[in-house]
């Protein structure tokens, strides 16, 4: 792409954001693009409708688990200055970190952390506390209340808990707090000079929040939370920024660890491994996970994303080495993330020529439902599923431990704890897609839809996965 290329995707995405923001009910998105030495930015609507305050080019904006590349960037960048071993228990570093299952914490290394293959269960644990103490108390309350849903290495599964104790493992080794740290060694090095840490910073200049829709009018409502608690900070909770430093974030991972304003911010040697394939559930909608980003197949182009949902807001981060593009894109409604996979795949096929074969061809009616029916448990959440109609019917339900869990929980979600029906038709045995869904829409990142089960035993399977997440039979 030269300069009048990138010229023309700058019209045409202006085009595609306009025309979906306007028909799909986005108040607000912004998009960039870094290739070859160029770069655009584009915004469009509202970054909230109760102000009317304008999505601008350079409004701030919630980072969520794009968050999680950053964390494992710090992670490696202590490993370099020999202050952590991936292959050392954390617990040699964290004594106090604990599961409720006897010993299951033992057995998690540095690498687990940040690879997702942790096995903690935690992804719905929310434990509410502010300030310098607040991934202590999150690493604390594992011990009384997170189990283990897999044998750490065993598998993978999308894992918010193993990035904040991540997170509190760089506060104890480094005896500085992880907002710090985040700003000092990663912020200032990469030139992301209007990121911050906190709502208190953000609302010193232009940030966006995010939205629902009313179930009544449909209309967009701002979110009635802005961010998680502090204890989801590594994770994604507090971060935020502008798609002009996303994609300085992006760049430093392009360039071999060198940030666009020439710090060395990770060796070339780190940036590769994080690069590299750590496990691979050979599940078309669980792509291979490297150390901190998921590396999706498109074709033969490998692209490193990683999304981020925040209260009614979706961001995403996508690197492609091998193209030398960076995109990363905010949408303050969740269903932008439809938008941003369209922006992707268009970046592939036309603007690059990435040939990118159908992921799922057809359908298979014959496969045996049985193996998969019955109920599936993580941390608070409960998947009930069944045949109806010669298709399985999943009930998803997020079950709180306590009042402040489910104040989060549903002020996250828009004000519901528990998601409508869904059927699923078979592919093949043990994969499934959503009904009335067209096979084409699984080519992207919205391959995440499909659900898999794994480790069918004596007529039932062990495990469903759904968003890359994990449930256990229960």
């Amino acid at each position: 792409m030269n300069n009048n290329a990138l010229h023309t995707v700058e019209v045409q995405i202006r085009e595609q954001v306009c025309a979906y923001c306007e028909s799909n009910n986005v108040p607000g998105f912004v998009a960039g693009v870094y290739h070859a030495g160029e770069q655009i930015v584009v915004a469009h609507g509202t970054a909230n409708v109760a102000t009317g305050a304008p999505m601008l080019e350079d409004t701030g904006f919630l980072f969520g688990s794009v968050t999680k590349v950053m964390t494992t960037t710090l992670v490696l960048q202590q490993v370099e200055r020999g202050v952590l071993d991936l292959d050392t228990p954390v617990v040699k570093y964290l004594p106090e970190f604990a599961l409720t299952i006897p010993g299951a914490a033992d057995k998690v290394l540095v690498r687990h952390l940040i690879s997702h293959t942790n096995g903690i269960d935690a992804d719905l644990f929310f434990p509410d506390a502010k300030g310098r103490d607040a991934l202590k108390i999150y690493v604390e309350g594992l011990a009384s209340s997170c189990g283990s849903l897999f044998e750490p290495g065993e598998q993978v599964s999308y894992s918010n808990g193993g990035m904040i104790v991540a997170g509190r493992l760089l506060e104890v080794v480094t005896g500085i707090p992880f907002p710090e740290l985040l700003e000092h060694d990663l912020y200032i090095p990469v030139g992301m000079q209007d990121s911050s840490t906190s709502a208190e910073q953000a609302i010193l200049r232009s940030t966006a929040v995010g939205h629902f829709n009313d179930p009544e009018t449909m209309a967009a409502k701002p979110t009635a939370m802005f961010t998680l608690p502090d204890t989801w900070g590594p994770a994604g909770g507090t971060p935020i920024g502008t798609i002009a430093d996303l994609l300085a974030f992006g760049r430093t991972h392009l360039a071999g660890g060198v940030s666009p304003c020439g710090a060395r911010v990770l060796s070339t040697e780190s940036t590769a491994l994080m690069q590299q394939v750590s496990f691979d559930m050979a599940s078309p909608n669980v792509p291979p996970i490297g150390m901190g980003w998921v590396l999706y197949p498109f074709g033969d182009t490998t692209v490193l994303a990683m999304s981020g949902a925040s209260p009614g807001g979706v961001s995403i981060l996508c690197v492609v080495p091998e193209h030398d593009l960076v995109f990363t894109a905010y949408g303050n409604i969740s269903g932008a993330i439809m938008l941003q996979d369209q922006i992707l795949q268009r970046l592939l096929n036309e603007h690059l020529g990435v040939q990118t074969p159908t992921l799922i061809t057809e359908s298979d009616p014959d496969v045996d439902l049985t193996p998969y029916v019955g109920t599936y448990r993580s941390n608070q959440l409960r998947v009930d599923v069944s045949i109806v109609d010669g298709q399985l019917e999943e009930r998803t339900t997020y079950e709180p431990a306590d009042e402040s869990q489910r104040r989060i929980f549903t002020e996250f979600a828009g004000g519901t704890a528990s998601a409508p029906p869904q059927r699923y038709v078979p592919i093949r045995p043990g994969l499934f897609a959503p009904a009335g869904y067209p096979h084409e829409a699984f080519d992207g990142y919205l391959r995440l839809l499909l659900v898999s089960y794994h480790h069918v035993r004596d007529g039932q399977a062990r495990f469903r996965n759904g968003g890359g997440r994990l449930t256990r039979r229960a």
